[in-house]
């Protein structure tokens, strides 16, 4: 594969990457042993790759901790069918725990999801869902090559060692017919409880991040899945915005102000209108004085779907500390314009939006399942 100046060779990460995990055997213990009085994690439950739709967007039910996100571009020249069979092969192998290409580490509960651009959405037929363009919006400095993209591939694992191999193996089955535009690696915070089993990760701004979304699965058929037309049913639209935030600003802030900003409390994630974390913000609720007891420009109210009249996103977001602190935004919905025009709303006076600056935007079509019988892109390019 051909690689975007500035980012360390293969070989010098596989390098780096096998200097790691051999310092890991060596710091003190044996590989297989546990460290003195501490128990030998357990290997955190594999999940299925094959099926309706991919793995790594609702399985498993509690988003890994470690992700890594590769957005790269199609050589025009390479047949896009078999070089997305080739890559459903792999993920299934890596998926086993079996491959030789995981240097020996537990595939664990990794995960691997598999997008394509606009441009191949449209090179697959005009007018399918993931045509269209994320188009620009404020708030951003985003340089031409962190700007869109033919591929996304999102590896997620408990371990943190295992997304930068898996990807590494990945991308060297693609070889000369991709090329790497940026990639990114994150990690979701402390999982606080919601509702029923149902948890979501503090960010690095100390906020609860993704507390409403679509977790049942009537909302998941109604704003998560895409249901036509056939060859992208099973499939869904995924959103990428990278974002510096300026956290020495927002730390200065009392709490009760950052707490406007975002419509929450901090410590428990509870709206501002009162309740627990999953109770359903009262938008209408004032003080005796008049005042909303959710502010007119906190980030709640501002891309409350029910504010907005979209359906409901599944946001995921992951905090970053390179190339600068701030956050990996992913949303998967089933129609774009749930999130451009949520963001356009959010532009007329979030409070939020001025604490962060985007850096890199895609959108892709995440292609529908695949199986033994039915190669992933198969619905697309047969």
């Amino acid at each position: 594969m051909r690689r975007a100046e500035g980012h360390p060779s293969r070989r010098a990460f596989l390098g780096a990457g096998a200097t790691a995990l051999a310092a890991g055997l060596t710091a003190g213990c044996e590989a297989g042993d546990s460290p003195p009085g501490r128990d030998a994690p357990a290997t955190a439950a594999p999940v299925t790759p094959t099926g309706v739709h991919q793995a790594g967007i609702t399985l498993p039910a509690e988003a890994q901790p470690n992700l890594l996100v590769v957005v790269a571009d199609v050589d025009g020249g390479a047949a896009v069918g078999p070089l997305l069979a080739e890559l459903g092969e792999a993920v299934r192998a890596l998926a086993s725990g079996a491959d030789a290409r995981l240097l020996g580490l537990p595939a664990g509960d990794l995960t691997v999801t598999i997008g394509i651009g606009p441009r191949l959405v449209r090179l697959a037929g005009a007018g399918l869902p993931g045509g269209a363009d994320l188009p620009p919006f404020s708030h951003e400095r985003v340089e031409p090559r962190a700007r869109g993209g033919d591929l996304l591939v999102q590896v997620c694992a408990g371990d943190a060692v295992v997304p930068p191999v898996a990807a590494a193996a990945l991308l060297a089955l693609a070889g000369d017919r991709v090329r790497e535009r940026w990639r990114q690696s994150g990690r979701r915070g402390p999982a606080v409880p919601v509702r029923q089993g149902r948890t979501a990760p503090r960010n690095v701004m100390g906020f609860v991040d993704g507390v409403v979304g679509p977790h049942s699965t009537a909302q998941q058929q109604r704003d998560l899945w895409l249901a036509g037309p056939a060859p992208v049913a099973g499939g869904t639209i995924a959103v990428l915005r990278r974002m510096e935030v300026d956290l020495a600003r927002f730390a200065a802030l009392p709490v009760a102000a950052q707490e406007a900003v975002f419509g929450r409390r901090r410590d428990t994630g509870a709206p501002l209108s009162g309740g627990d974390i999953a109770a359903d913000p009262d938008l209408g609720a004032k003080t005796p004085d008049g005042r909303y007891l959710v502010p007119a420009d906190a980030h709640l109210r501002r891309a409350h779907p029910a504010v907005v009249g979209v359906g409901l996103m599944l946001r995921r977001s992951y905090s970053i500390d390179e190339p600068a602190p701030g956050l990996l935004f992913i949303s998967f919905q089933n129609d774009l314009r749930t999130f451009t025009n949520t963001l356009a709303r959010m532009e007329g006076g979030d409070a939020l939006l001025p604490f962060t600056t985007t850096t890199a935007a895609a959108n892709f079509l995440v292609l529908p399942g695949f199986d033994e019988q039915r190669p992933l892109g198969a619905t697309l390019f047969p």
